[in-house]
């Protein structure tokens, strides 16, 4: 069954065509990758998906339902979540607490319990906080709950935010350049926890990445987006092989990258 899909979707700047007719689907499940050189247009595709930009053209379909026209936060209920290429997180802000915030648009009580401290709001409040932990568990950052999230190591920083994002509990999972910055045993742990975050929570996971080892060792099906325009799809065998791919990447061979 298709989750995601997306069809003649384009956005323009002024003159500046930044995405051009891109048509992609993602079937429920599906751990997909999104590569293209730099400013191919990849997260304006993002940004487009979770309703940052408008589509000049096209339509974004979640099971079947329109996005267009919704509002981040409206897309995010819709079941859409996502990392960013710069880390987003509330850096002032305890590591619980940015759990705790994503948590908070499914929470069980309401406005007037939550001024009036009815025993619904601290239920609500316990249930939170009992999640947040097990979420913060499974990304091995329960021992630093309590700490700033800015005083967090990079790589702990990537794990929070992909925690704070499985906190909406989303359907799809977008990540922009997840091992951005990171050293090969990092990436490598970071691959590890892609696979076991879509099988532990039943995630169709779209990433973005410039790291070809990574792409092509989890991606089942991966599009290649240049000049705003998808220009090859299929598994990564087809895309290592294609010579579209290996031009747009200024004639690196795509396959000697991940050898």
């Amino acid at each position: 069954m298709i989750l995601l899909s997306v069809n003649h979707l384009s956005k323009t700047f002024g003159g500046l065509k930044a995405v051009s007719d891109v048509n992609m689907e993602l079937k429920i499940g599906e751990l997909v990758g999104l590569i293209g050189p730099n400013g191919a247009g990849k997260t304006t595709v993002f940004n487009l998906l979770t309703g940052v930009y408008t589509p000049t053209e096209g339509d974004i379909a979640l099971r079947r339902e329109t996005l267009v026209g919704l509002k981040p936060w409206q897309i995010n209920q819709k079941g859409i979540a996502r990392t960013f290429q710069n880390i987003r997180l509330f850096s002032n802000l305890t590591v619980m607490d940015n759990v705790k915030i994503a948590y908070h648009q499914h929470r069980s009580y309401g406005m007037l319990s939550a001024i009036l401290r009815l025993p619904g709001f601290y239920r609500g409040e316990e249930e939170m906080v009992k999640k947040a932990e097990d979420l913060l568990e499974i990304f091995k950052l329960s021992h630093k709950k309590h700490e700033l999230a800015k005083n967090l190591p990079y790589g702990e920083q990537r794990r929070l935010e992909i925690a704070r994002a499985l906190a909406a509990q989303p359907q799809l999972l977008l990540l922009d350049e997840p091992a951005a910055g990171m050293n090969p045993q990092e990436t490598a742990e970071l691959m590890e926890m892609i696979r076991w975050v879509r099988k532990h929570f039943n995630l169709t996971i779209l990433l973005i990445e410039h790291d070809m080892s990574l792409v092509m060792g989890i991606c089942e099906r991966i599009y290649v987006l240049d000049y705003g325009q998808i220009i090859a799809q299929g598994t990564p065998d087809e895309i290592k092989s294609n010579p579209k791919v290996i031009e747009a990447y200024l004639g690196e061979d795509v396959s000697h990258a991940v050898s």
